[in-house]
């Protein structure tokens, strides 16, 4: 099991050697240490928290404790590192953050509600409609409304970790959070399987197909000729 803790920086994008670009999230790795072991026989359950930390003045500050679930938390000390250097370009990470903070939202935007006929005097246009029932006399609990939307902790599995550059981290895609978030990386070391552009095999295997449709069809004709002119020379005879 691998993690560290990060703040997320924004998202850019890069070209690889073949140019084909890919928009990525950078992360800056923040100083982490092992702040305490939990295991089984005293929690309850295994895990290893960690704390990261950054300057404040003269002063160092914990911005940040996380516990991460581990098969081993024996194989770690207190107050030991953790590095970026466990990880490898080209593995599969998993990520977790609190999402934006979207403010109060209607039942459209929260729930993807369609929204009411806007003519012939309808006065249902983008609201919820019936929230309630002959039985039992109440809203149910759970019932899908209006409210505050997003700040919620959000993990998102399977990224593939591009490159890692001077404590920076880049990884594929979107990750939870606002700009400057704390965020939780973690992984199993597996490698993430080769891009394959199928757009360009797909582009190269119709053009072969045109071409060899091409040279079909000017074989044909030539045989067509061919047996028009030895018709045309039996008729003179």
């Amino acid at each position: 099991m691998k993690f560290i803790l990060g703040q997320k920086i924004g998202m850019t994008r890069i070209f690889d050697e073949e140019g084909r670009n890919f928009a990525v999230t950078k992360v800056r790795v923040l100083p982490c240490t092992v702040s305490k072991i939990i295991t089984k026989d005293h929690e309850g359950y295994k895990a290893v928290q960690i704390k990261a930390t950054k300057q404040s003045g003269e002063k160092e500050k914990i911005v940040r404790i996380n516990e991460f679930r581990v098969d081993a938390p024996n194989r770690y000390k207190v107050g030991e590192a953790i590095t970026l250097k466990q990880f490898k370009a080209g593995e599969l990470v998993t990520v977790t953050g609190t999402s934006k903070g979207k403010g109060f939202s209607g039942t459209i935007k929260r729930h993807g509600f369609h929204r009411g006929p806007a003519g012939h005097g309808s006065n249902n246009v983008r609201e919820p409609g019936s929230i309630g029932a002959q039985q039992p006399q109440r809203v149910v609990l759970g019932k899908k409304m209006a409210g505050k939307m997003g700040v919620e902790t959000v993990t998102v599995k399977n990224l593939r970790l591009v490159d890692l550059d001077n404590e920076i981290m880049l990884i594929a895609g979107s990750i939870p959070g606002n700009n400057k978030s704390i965020v939780k990386v973690f992984g199993k070391g597996e490698k993430a399987e080769e891009i394959i552009d199928t757009v360009a095999i797909e582009e190269a295997l119709a053009m072969e197909k045109m071409k060899e449709d091409a040279a079909a069809e000017k074989a044909e004709k030539a045989e067509k000729a061919e047996d028009a002119e030895e018709k045309s020379e039996i008729t003179n005879e």
